[in-house]
């Protein structure tokens, strides 16, 4: 099976190793105390908090063991751009003529796309289509070989935060 390697810039790595740091040091010897507390209280058939605990932790080293493979196989890609130019972190208000609406977006990696909150990733078509271009471009985003539409950048905001979690799955 065919596995596209990540694209991480240094503070999503950092994200993802604080988070398996957390996951190991405070989470895992929580859920092993609470699966030990529910083993102790005897038949085992009909304890559902045995269960609920047993699969509490099963899911904490499953990822655990998804964010450590992701670590070992991502690319690393800087954040970095031009003053003027649409890079990762920055947010960027875009206008569809199709719909004669703005819409604004913060671009970033794809482990931390959310369309539900407007975070768009930069392996995205709008995201792809946007890199690099600037204030003014009028850029046609394909979505298929046989669709696309046009969007014109009207502003493009640098002081945005690295503040998004990295999703979960």
């Amino acid at each position: 099976m065919y596995s596209k390697r990540a694209q991480l810039t240094k503070s999503d790595v950092a994200k993802i190793e604080a988070e398996i740091e957390e996951r190991k040091l405070v989470l895992r010897p929580e859920l092993i105390a609470k699966l030990q507390e529910a083993r102790a209280q005897g038949d085992l058939s009909e304890n559902f908090e045995y269960y609920a605990a047993k699969k509490a932790k099963n899911q904490n080293e499953s990822r655990i063991g998804y964010l450590e493979r992701m670590l070992k196989t991502a690319r690393v890609i800087s954040d970095a751009s031009n003053e003027d130019e649409v890079g990762l972190n920055n947010t960027v208000t875009l206008y569809f003529e199709e719909d004669d609406e703005e819409q604004v977006f913060k671009v970033v990696t794809s482990i931390r796309g959310n369309s539900l909150k407007n975070l768009i990733s930069n392996e995205s078509p709008i995201g792809r289509a946007i890199m690099g271009k600037k204030v003014g471009d009028r850029v046609e985003v394909k979505v298929s070989s046989d669709y696309s539409y046009l969007v014109e950048i009207r502003n493009i905001d640098k002081t945005s935060t690295d503040d998004d979690e990295i999703r979960k799955y």
